[in-house]
């Protein structure tokens, strides 16, 4: 998404051609981004047209298009598993465009989604194929563009639970080391975090880290406190709607959660007034209840964002000042599925980095 074409906040502020400077060149991890969203559109138009695919050229370019209300995405990335994905080097020339296309703005660590379920029900892709695939991009493209990433295989909260049991157990099968642990997304209403428990259970046992959608679609604030008391996840992706609750919020401030949050997301841009849009939305209440939160891209090609605008729309939309960036940078160092000396040594360097990017604006 141009941010110059999102609907103004009324405190909105000028961006310059430094700003946009530093948006692009301040280092980054990207925590929350789904794989199937950020599939380019012309490796979309590519691979429909090799598999004769029943889409028609026109919706796929209404896939690629976002109105001042956007529609959600989630049929684009059932049209994918189902028409489009049909062997192995197809998830990784995708994977690997993602993360050749997000070390262009400087991301240097990446975090990303992937919903096993549909590549093995729908695609007919078996799991260890797909994972070894998914392996090799990130592999390939660490090689290639010096960006690190893990992947996070995400339950499909639309299927039965049992399925998230089993996608465990094929990790668990095939276990490697770019595979970090588990994640939850697709449509929340009606499908609350407390179905999951035992994927979760069996996750955390085996060693992997969790992290769930929680509190998107405006569904209540005790899914949140579900997926952290119950499901014991690690970090949390969304949970906006956890501002209805400021004691619970402050809790989860004080255990230093990381909260992955999307300035783009469908939900609010459909639902508050557009001249309202950022001013209302419940990110900009976040860090005032002390939470921890970094922002995201979500899916990138299908919200027309990339790692740079998301940012900028933090600044120019949402209010926060460049040295709150900076901080909600370093959160999300403190979110990642790294080890801790890794952690400490981004923290320096990074720290460094961004305070030698930001005295040009003293």
């Amino acid at each position: 998404m141009n941010p110059g074409n999102v609907p103004d906040a009324r405190t909105g502020r000028p961006v310059t051609p430094a700003h946009r400077a530093f948006f692009q060149a301040m280092p980054k991890v990207e925590l929350h981004c789904h794989l199937l969203g950020a599939v380019r559109r012309e490796t979309f138009l590519s691979l429909a047209e090799r598999g004769n695919a029943p889409i028609e050229r026109e919706e796929i370019e209404a896939f690629y298009t976002r109105g001042q209300k956007p529609v959600g995405v989630l049929r684009v990335l059932r049209a994918l598993d189902e028409h489009l994905l049909t062997r192995p080097d197809d998830l990784h020339r995708i994977a690997y465009e993602y993360l050749q296309d997000a070390a262009a703005h400087t991301v240097r660590h990446a975090e990303f989604f992937w919903n096993p379920t549909g590549t093995v029900r729908v695609s007919r892709i078996a799991y260890p194929d797909a994972q070894a695939a998914l392996v090799r991009a990130i592999r390939d493209a660490a090689d290639d563009f010096g960006i690190s990433a893990l992947l996070i295989p995400s339950i499909d909260r639309e299927a039965d639970p049992d399925e998230a049991v089993e996608m465990v157990e094929w990790m668990k099968t095939s276990r490697a080391d770019e595979v970090a642990g588990i994640g939850i997304d697709y449509r929340e209403i009606g499908r609350p975090p407390e179905l999951f428990w035992k994927a979760y259970r069996e996750a955390r046992r085996a060693g992997f880290r969790t992290t769930a959608h929680a509190g998107e679609f405006g569904c209540p604030w005790r899914n949140i406190e579900t997926a952290v008391e119950l499901l014991q996840v690690d970090r949390l992706d969304h949970a906006y709607t956890i501002v209805d609750n400021p004691g619970l919020a402050r809790r989860y401030a004080e255990r230093g959660i990381v909260v992955t949050v999307v300035p783009t997301n469908s939900y609010y841009m459909r639902t508050l007034p557009p001249d309202q849009w950022a001013e209302l939305h419940p990110i900009r209440r976040m860090p005032g209840l002390g939470l921890k939160i970094h922002p995201n891209t979500d899916d990138p090609a299908l919200h027309k964002v990339t790692p740079s605008e998301a940012w900028q729309l933090m600044y120019s939309h949402f209010g926060f000042s460049l040295a709150d960036l900076k901080d909600f940078a370093l959160n999300g160092i403190d979110g990642a599925w790294v080890d801790g000396t890794t952690r400490a040594r981004w923290r320096a360097e990074w720290t460094r980095e961004l305070d030698r990017q930001l005295s040009r604006f003293s």
